[in-house]
């Protein structure tokens, strides 16, 4: 089924990606409540693939697969942010854990770790790895992954005239990232790059650094806070 330009066409396009919608479903529904359906996912994400071979120009460039993945996510998260399962005191110790690892950081030129974040903030040290696990429910972060909700995302990073994915796409903008990653302690680098890159679940990355998938999940959601904190000073 291809057209007269050798191009698949919209149906072929849809037919042969419809198991990425289901790998990137679970890939996400390991980041979210149990209340949340994989059936839902899919579902949103069959419609972002829909819209993304109706709309894929191949003279852009970029392979259908990674266009595709960027219109699958986008749409999963839409459903997830219509339903509007995580309150929003939520998003706010989130933004609250940012900006307090920004000032302590800013302050001392170091990553700063969880006791004095936890002391900065005022909560013990089992509040604030509770903090950090609801964060992680309500963040869903990947970086090819921009939401435009309130209190969320990099959205607050982007130019007033760039949508989120023009700002994700851009040069500078992925270059911020990538030293931001790098300034990340060791162990947060090696988790981020196996949750990321390598596909790992918390589970499996547990089991590379011998800690529990409480402690994984509790890392990763520490860096990404600190990736916000660094690119607020970055980015305006």
């Amino acid at each position: 089924m291809y057209t007269a330009q050798g191009q698949m066409s919209r149906d072929e396009l849809v037919h042969r990606h419809a198991p990425l919608v289901k790998k990137l479903a679970y890939h996400l529904l390991g980041r979210l409540p149990s209340s949340v359906m994989v059936d839902d996912l899919i579902q949103a994400g069959m419609i972002g693939l829909l819209d993304a071979a109706g709309q894929y120009d191949q003279s852009q460039g970029a392979s259908f697969e990674t266009y595709a993945s960027i219109r699958i996510r986008g749409a999963m998260l839409d459903e997830l942010r219509r339903t509007d399962w995580a309150p929003k005191s939520v998003h706010r110790k989130s933004r609250e854990l940012s900006e307090t690892i920004q000032r302590i950081e800013a302050r001392k030129g170091r990553a700063a770790g969880d006791r004095e974040i936890a002391e900065a903030m005022g909560v013990s040290l089992d509040e604030y790895h509770r903090i950090l696990h609801d964060s992680a429910s309500c963040r869903m972060m990947s970086y090819d992954e921009l939401s435009n909700e309130e209190d969320g995302g990099f959205d607050r990073f982007a130019n007033q005239g760039d949508s989120p994915i023009e700002t994700l796409l851009s040069e500078e903008f992925r270059d911020q990232l990538k030293q931001a990653i790098g300034q990340l302690p060791e162990r947060e680098q090696l988790i981020m790059s196996l949750y990321y890159e390598q596909e790992f679940n918390l589970k499996e990355i547990g089991a590379v650094l011998e800690v529990s998938e409480s402690r994984v999940s509790q890392l990763l959601s520490q860096a990404h806070a600190r990736l916000r904190a660094r690119l607020q000073v970055h980015i305006p």
